[in-house]
């Protein structure tokens, strides 16, 4: 069931509602699978913001842009799934798995040919903290500005992650990363 579904009964909530999640389910879904690297779980991430987004309308102070506020209800929402025991679990499970010979799942098994791909692989591979601020500013297009509000931190903490990241995914990459 997805969520539109529970605000059936007034139709001007619900269209507001549809509205919302069409303009930002996609990019929302993409931030989540940066940190879990799981597209079902991401996808059920997002549908708990949207959820506790409508939930909790009235608690939106309007300090930031609303798009701001869901990425970084998005981004709290996906450390959860990191710390949970079900996460840990499933890490578990893949391990045990791998020492037994027991196949991966078809991710991995995805063969990254373009440079693209390379690069967003190598991206997913850095640190949270790393991935995070390379993704908001080059895939989402965010300002440092407004990357700082979500992450809540300074923008110089936001400008030296860049600049680490961008190291790091240089060197990875064998200086082949284009600024």
């Amino acid at each position: 069931m997805f969520v539109t579904d529970l605000l059936s009964q007034d139709d001007k909530v619900s269209d507001l509602f549809e509205e919302l999640v069409e303009a930002h389910a996609e990019s929302l879904i993409q931030v989540a699978y940066s940190y879990v690297k799981n597209k079902q779980m991401a996808e059920d991430i997002v549908q708990d913001v949207f959820i506790k987004a409508f939930e909790k309308q009235s608690q939106f102070r309007g300090d930031s842009s609303y798009k701001t506020y869901l990425y970084k209800m998005t981004i709290n929402r996906s450390y959860d799934y990191l710390r949970s025991w079900s996460y840990r679990n499933h890490l578990l499970t893949n391990k045990f798995s791998n020492l037994f010979g027991v196949q991966k799942s078809v991710d991995d098994f995805v063969v990254l040919e373009d440079e693209r791909a390379v690069i967003g692989n190598e991206v997913l591979k850095l640190a949270p903290k790393y991935r995070e601020v390379i993704i908001l500013f080059y895939f989402k297009e965010l300002k440092v500005e407004e990357i700082a509000n979500i992450l809540d931190c300074s923008m110089n903490t936001v400008k030296t992650r860049l600049s680490r990241a961008r190291n790091m995914l240089k060197e990875r990459l064998g200086g082949k990363l284009d600024e």
